[in-house]
């Protein structure tokens, strides 16, 4: 899944400078038979143009559908979509709904983003859409079945009919749940909505998240040195953060692997894998805090064996009902997607058994801006063009004191204090004159719009016992 990110980076920037090259050959055209004036004009029209309309990181086309099959694992009618959206039958229990409509947008939905007010609820989809999508309609169940939830797009029609998937599930807050985070901030991004109501949560983190530190340099540190300070800032913020939604510090647990290590560690399961950046090979200083004794305390080696025996004594000591782990399909992150398969060998190892998964998101393959839309919207769900993507849905509905408590703990996560570089602030200031897209106040970090939502989302796998 990783290599499918790094393909799709790559050839993305392989067509950029395709089209760098030819606009540079049109502006000296330009310059040459028209007047000289006229290229850097065309070039200063040309840079707002791409900075307010194609500076998204889209891997596929706006009119390929997506493909999801719930055949087996949701009730399924079909629905007239009008200003009130109208059932055909009375609607199966189940407190996750999904939305299946074809969207066309319009042409003012090919330079604004269009979107589909569901109620009080906008959520949008890339510019230019054109085929098969899915709306969340987690939390509305009671307008839906009184017939007065109101459908309406915005830059974009939509059909007659539509089908309503409705997915049941108990409250999986009410259990006993494990939620594994690559690094810290996964935790609070994916599931602080879900543990921040679970009285029996525990948050693991698999790694320090000590790279990418050149912030820290304008301290007077040199690079090993401002890799150490940021991987103790956010080894402090797994274990302090939880705290704010409620998990006490002798349910967080730091296991201090290191950044982007985990593939090689699996590929090689006895071999240590130092950090790349801070020189550390010992996992053990991040663990001072930990409440309970793991296996890699013995030696303090960054091995894929010691991983995999930490989690299947953590496994053990808590006895989680339910683990909250990345997606192997749609998190394309590396350390994401070794985190859940070091998570699935330990569970195969471990005396005790966990009855569900719940998978979750917080990057993609293919669309850097899902989910769509502004903070505080709902999630819908997200690209899946290869092949139909099959599971069971939880869609929890956050409540806006919640939502602002999460935004919150992002606060709180040194990762996403930073300010924006100057670059990034600009294109925004671009988008917000000339498209109309907007940021929230709590934070200047992309996640505070993507991962502050009206709903978290979680696709859910029956684990064997």
């Amino acid at each position: 899944m990783a290599e499918r990110k790094q393909l799709l980076l790559k050839a993305h920037r392989r067509s950029k400078r395709l089209y760098l090259v030819a606009a540079v050959l049109v502006l000296v055209a330009v310059g040459v038979l028209v007047a000289w004036w006229a290229a850097p004009l065309l070039a200063a029209l040309g840079w707002l143009a791409h900075e307010a309309w194609f500076a998204d990181h889209l891997f596929y086309r706006p009119g390929d559908d997506y493909t999801y099959d719930f055949s087996h694992t949701a009730a399924k009618q079909t629905v007239t979509l009008g200003p009130k959206l109208t059932l055909s039958e009375p609607l199966a229990p189940g407190e996750t709904l999904v939305l299946e409509v074809t969207l066309k947008a319009t042409w003012l939905g090919r330079w604004l983003d269009p979107y589909v007010r569901i109620g009080d609820d906008p959520q949008t989809f890339e510019r230019g859409v054109t085929g098969r999508r899915y709306l969340n309609l987690s939390g509305q169940r009671e307008a839906l079945q009184a017939g007065a939830l109101s459908l309406r797009g915005r830059f974009c029609r939509l059909p007659a009919q539509g089908l309503l998937y409705v997915f049941s599930n108990p409250d999986y807050a009410t259990r006993r749940v494990m939620v594994l985070a690559p690094h810290a901030d996964d935790a609070e991004l994916a599931a602080f909505g879900l543990y921040s109501r679970c009285a029996h949560a525990c948050i693991v983190t698999v790694t320090q998240g000590e790279i990418e530190a050149q912030a820290y340099r304008g301290l007077g540190l040199n690079a090993q040195q401002a890799a150490r300070l940021k991987g103790r800032l956010r080894t402090w913020d797994s274990l302090a953060v939880p705290l704010w939604g409620g998990v006490p510090a002798e349910r967080c647990v730091q296991l201090g692997y290191f950044c982007l290590r985990l593939p090689a560690m699996a590929q090689a399961p006895a071999t240590p894998f130092g950090s790349m950046e801070s020189g550390e090979f010992d996992v053990r200083g991040a663990r001072q805090h930990n409440p309970v004794r793991l296996a890699a305390d013995a030696d303090g080696q960054p091995t894929w064996n010691n991983l995999v025996a930490d989690l299947q004594g953590l496994l053990e000591h808590f006895q989680p009902e339910v683990v909250v782990t990345p997606h192997p399909r749609f998190d394309p992150h590396a350390d994401h997607v070794c985190t859940t398969q070091a998570l699935t060998q330990a569970m195969a190892l471990s005396a005790w058994k966990p009855s569900v998964a719940l998978l979750y998101a917080n990057h993609l393959h293919d669309n850097d801006r899902w989910p769509m839309g502004p903070a505080g919207a709902g999630i819908t769900l997200p690209p899946a063009i290869d092949e139909p993507a099959a599971g069971h849905l939880w869609s929890p509905l956050l409540a806006a004191q919640v939502q602002l408590d999460k935004a919150m703990a992002l606060r709180m996560q040194h990762d996403l204090q930073g300010p924006l570089p100057f670059k990034r602030r600009l294109r925004r200031w671009v988008q917000w004159a000339l498209a109309g897209r907007r940021w929230p106040a709590t934070g200047e970090d992309e996640f505070f719009r993507k991962a502050v939502r009206r709903h978290e989302l979680f696709w859910v796998r029956d684990l064997p016992r």
